[in-house]
């Protein structure tokens, strides 16, 4: 009997992990020759030396379980027959069997049964729906590993001087390929004699990319063609649109003209849902979004321009650095502009007013990511400025979850792809954060220094293990993250559609209260309004009313002087006594008049009158 204990012990626990770099040769020791030891020796001639090119193999054998085989069999019994028939006695069974059969629905229920019957045969030959597959398995304990990622490769830029990897890209097929873009983003900057290429590299071979690929301008963008895996689509920084075949080599296959493209560098480009396989969008500063058919790349399909005042107007437009397209939702792009307004947009719409469907608007910053949620597409995440943002397409005044703000820039977000609530985010000081909503919202589950440079884009894998992380000097890093992280959690699916959809609840109730307050605000700003109209108005009216008694009184002394000097012209001039006696029956027939009519002399109109009086009376 054959005793076999086997030693089991973590990687971790015995001795330090080797990590290899390159360096330039060293001249430890320096031996010259003696020409004296040259006599002790005998020239051999010839010499055969064998040299094998190829590839060290290393042989294994594994020994598995065969299968066995065997025959059971199955006990038929017949049965169905009516009650009135005994199925024990032959004639009443025959009987009964050709009344059947002369029946004429028998053939068609005969077949119809035989159909399904032939099924569930060939179904029970296959599998046995009764076996046990898990009798002598054990329950195994469930342990909860706490978040953690580790280092798998580094990939660095091989020219001299060094660029900064603006944007990253999985090969659809398998992932063993990452295709990394190269430029220099400050205005102007750029050193003499500094590289155009961007490169291909194989996940197993860091020290040296597989494919180079030679733009006429610095690629920005850089994406892999989801259908087919040989065709690239790149954002240069002049603003043309190229296009690589890898089976042709590594010039450039197809390229737009430059009257027909962008005036600013290309920030996003992204590959559309169609039947084809070659429609593409490209989006840039200059506040156009273009829709390319890369059969004729020469000049754009389509242009949609950034105006959200729905004019068309291209002074007006905001300039855009992200895109997003779903497949799920063909009809709907949507667009992150330096502004830091996210844009919706329609593509199937026939109309400019109609392309712009709704804008979101956030952040303070450009919108440097912008992604749907993988598993629930109306809620999508926004980096941007100092924090990363979580919106709901149901709530379009503010977002319905955010992060705290951090001391340093946000460069990149994106969703994991196999658990909806986990997403990732790198900062300017070369920190990689992972957010997980199922553990806690206010921290990320794990913050990672992967390098002393500023992180300026990052990628996710299909499969959601391994992120890929590019730097402001070309250094691009390869991070595997640990199975809590990469693997759907029991039940996360609904926390995290519950999460989003209270979320989205909580900022309805809020936007609703607050139009409220506003338009109370706005009602009592109205009645201020109207209360100082009222006083306006109500001043006006007295002084018009002082006006109007000034005008009447002027009116009625012009008339009375009038009168007066009318009835003076009429009378002969009379004797000194008779003339005294006049003025004074004329005076008292003026007073009659003046308190007939209401009103009142004061002691100017009486001396008035009486200087008249004296003047019409003079000699």
């Amino acid at each position: 009997m054959e005793i076999v204990y086997v030693y089991v012990k973590k990687r971790s626990e015995f001795g330090k992990q080797c990590n290899f770099s390159d360096r330039q040769a060293e001249l430890n020791i320096d031996i010259s020759p003696n020409p004296e030891l040259a006599a002790l020796y005998v020239e051999r001639n010839p010499v055969d030396t064998g040299i094998q090119c190829s590839a060290s193999m290393s042989e294994h054998e594994a020994n598995t379980e065969r299968f066995e085989m065997e025959n059971c069999g199955v006990n038929h019994v017949e049965g169905g027959w009516p009650k009135d028939v005994n199925p024990q006695e032959l004639e009443q069974t025959i009987r009964f069997r050709k009344k059947v059969e002369k029946d004429e629905n028998y053939i068609n229920a005969v077949m119809q049964l035989g159909s399904i019957m032939e099924h569930c045969i060939k179904q029970n030959n296959a599998i046995d729906i009764y076996e046990e597959y898990f009798d002598d398995e054990e329950a195994v304990e469930v342990t909860e590993e706490a978040p953690s990622a580790k280092t798998i490769n580094v990939f660095r830029d091989p020219q001299e001087i060094k660029r900064t990897a603006t944007h990253l890209s999985w090969h659809p097929d398998g992932n063993k390929k990452l295709a990394v873009a190269y430029s220099c983003l400050q205005f102007q900057r750029s050193p003499m004699g500094m590289s155009h290429d961007s490169y291909i590299w194989d996940l197993e071979n860091p020290n040296r990319p597989e494919i180079a690929l030679k733009p006429s301008s610095p690629l920005i963008t850089l994406e892999y063609n989801p259908k087919d895996s040989h065709v690239l689509l790149g954002g240069c920084y002049n603003g043309q649109i190229a296009c690589w075949d890898t089976r042709k080599g590594s010039l450039v296959a197809e390229l737009s003209t430059i009257e027909f493209s962008h005036r600013d560098p290309v920030y996003g480009t992204i590959w559309l849902q169609s039947k084809t396989g070659t429609e593409c969008f490209s989006a840039s500063t200059d506040g156009q979004v273009m829709w390319w058919d890369i059969r004729k790349i020469s000049e754009p399909t389509e242009v949609v321009i950034m105006d959200i005042t729905r004019k068309e107007q291209l002074e007006n437009a905001l300039g855009a650095i992200s895109l997003e397209f779903e497949s799920t939702l063909p009809t709907k792009f949507m667009v992150g502009t330096e502004q830091g307004i996210v844009i919706s947009c329609n593509r199937k719409a026939k109309t400019p007013a109609e392309k712009i469907v709704c804008t979101f608007s956030g952040h303070h910053g450009p919108i440097y990511a912008l992604q749907r949620n993988p598993f629930y597409p109306k809620n999508f995440l926004t980096v941007g400025d100092w924090a990363a943002r979580i919106w709901s397409e149901e709530s379009r005044e503010s977002s319905i979850m955010w992060t705290r703000y951090h001391m340093a820039y946000l460069s990149d977000g994106a969703w994991s792809p196999v658990r909806p609530a986990v997403f990732f985010t790198t900062k300017m000081d070369g920190t990689l954060d992972i957010w997980d909503l199922v553990f806690k919202q206010c921290d990320p589950a794990l913050s990672l220094k992967v390098c002393d440079d500023p992180l300026f884009c990052l990628r996710v894998q299909d499969t959601g293990c391994l992120i890929a992380c590019g730097s402001e000097l070309g250094t691009t890093t390869l991070l595997e993250v640990s199975s809590s992280l990469s693997t759907l959690q029991r039940n996360e699916r609904n926390i995290a559609s519950s999460i989003f959809e209270r979320e989205t609840r909580r900022e309805k109730i809020l936007e609703a209260r607050h139009r409220e307050m506003r338009l109370k605000e706005k009602g009592k700003a109205e009645g201020r309004d109207d209360d100082q109209k009222e006083e306006e108005t109500a001043l006006d009216l007295d002084e018009l009313v002082n006006k109007a008694e000034e005008e009447f009184f002027e009116v009625i002394f012009a008339e009375l002087k009038r009168k007066e000097a009318e009835a003076l012209k009429k009378k002969p001039k009379p004797k000194k006594a008779s003339i005294e006696v006049e003025g004074e029956d004329e005076l008292e027939d003026i007073a009659g008049e003046e308190e007939e009519s209401g009103i009142i002399m004061g002691e100017d109109t009486g001396e008035d009158d009486m200087d008249e009086k004296n003047e019409g009376g003079a000699p």
